[in-house]
């Protein structure tokens, strides 16, 4: 029992993450979009919450704007309830998919910064 208690009292603690204010709107106008298209569709909660294979309180959670939830829920949801996302549209969202794949590619695979020069003449 001592060593189970030794090994959560050596876990770490959970880091609070803070997000910009641009990051906060963003997430909240996407939350408020998605939940408004959802109530013009009349569409329950529980029913996207259903089809998008996540709790209803996670639903609940990308609505009110929580940036903590998965990105790919987020997603989802916003594809079920009709929510346009990067303004592309089904067929245009491909196109510009391989344009950035194509722009990745003749890009370097890693950035480092520039080394400052050494300054030693006393």
């Amino acid at each position: 029992m001592v060593y189970m208690q030794n090994i959560f009292n050596t876990m770490p603690k959970s880091i609070t993450r803070t997000y910009s204010r641009y990051s906060r709107d963003a997430m909240a106008l996407l939350g408020g979009l998605i939940r408004a298209a959802r109530k013009e569709r009349r569409l329950a909660a529980q029913e996207v919450a259903e089809r998008a294979g996540i709790s209803r309180g996670l639903l609940q959670r990308i609505e009110k704007g929580d940036l903590k939830c998965e990105i790919g829920a987020v997603f989802e949801v916003a594809a079920i309830v009709g929510v346009k996302l990067f303004d592309a549209d089904e067929t245009t969202l491909p196109r510009h998919l391989s344009q950035t794949r194509d722009k990745l590619a003749l890009l370097p695979k890693s950035v480092r910064k520039k080394s400052r020069p050494v300054h030693d003449d006393f």
